[in-house]
């Protein structure tokens, strides 16, 4: 939580939601224009949290198991999906009966019940998911979970974990001419009212961008290697 909060003030990223588990982080992040500000907000929060819990438990190698992945999310109806999937993931996991159980979450900010050590833009939340003010996004906010629990739509959904991007058909090819020669052959796929560009079978960990990597040598870092 304290490293996604300098990686804010450092980089300029926008964090819209996270999700902060035993093993894994979900993160809704907008950039801020600059294509290599997430990758460098997500080196600084993978290498300093790697390094701080070797430091703590005396050992050393690697700390995350594999690299992070990144799906391009258009707003509107797919981000406010996609914000609700985020919240959900406790609940899915049987953690938590309801996301404001979960103080490394996203949802308690969202609704204003916390005060201290903040780390959502709240204000570019409710513009992506196109509401017109902080209010008005916690009042739907709650709706949007609450119709979610009531219709049992809990079921994981690799859309957004295993996908290149989620969205109109549009934004969806609009991303895959982005990627150039990366993004040749890869599936666009129909799914109700949406579309997702797919990953390659043989890569997984596919990128958005040119400067989405492994987030270090052998998947871990070196104490220089973190800015």
């Amino acid at each position: 939580m304290h490293w996604l909060g300098e990686a804010r003030k450092r980089f300029g990223v926008q964090i819209l939601n996270y999700a902060v588990t035993s093993n894994h982080v979900h993160l809704l992040v907008k950039d801020n224009d600059d294509t290599k500000s997430i990758p460098a907000a997500i080196q600084l929060v993978a290498g300093r949290t790697g390094q701080e819990f070797n430091q703590r438990k005396s050992r050393k190698g690697a700390f995350w198991e594999d690299r992070y992945h990144a799906t391009a999310i258009e707003s509107g109806e797919h981000l406010r999906r996609c914000l609700v999937y985020l919240d959900l993931n406790m609940v899915r996991a049987g953690a938590v009966m309801h996301p404001s159980e979960w103080t490394h979450g996203g949802y308690q900010e969202i609704q204003g019940l916390r005060r201290r050590n903040t780390i959502l833009s709240l204000d570019a939340l409710a513009e992506a998911v196109e509401v017109n003010s902080r209010a008005e996004l916690a009042q739907a906010h709650r709706e949007w979970i609450e119709e979610a629990l009531s219709s049992g739509s809990r079921q994981r959904d690799d859309a957004w974990s295993k996908s290149i991007a989620v969205g109109s058909a549009d934004f969806v090819l609009k991303s895959q001419a982005m990627l150039g020669a990366r993004g040749r052959g890869r599936a666009v796929i129909a799914m109700e009212d949406s579309f997702i560009l797919r990953e390659s079978h043989e890569f997984y960990g596919g990128n958005f961008s040119p400067e989405n990597r492994a987030i270090g040598s052998e998947k871990s870092y070196l104490w220089d290697e973190v800015p």
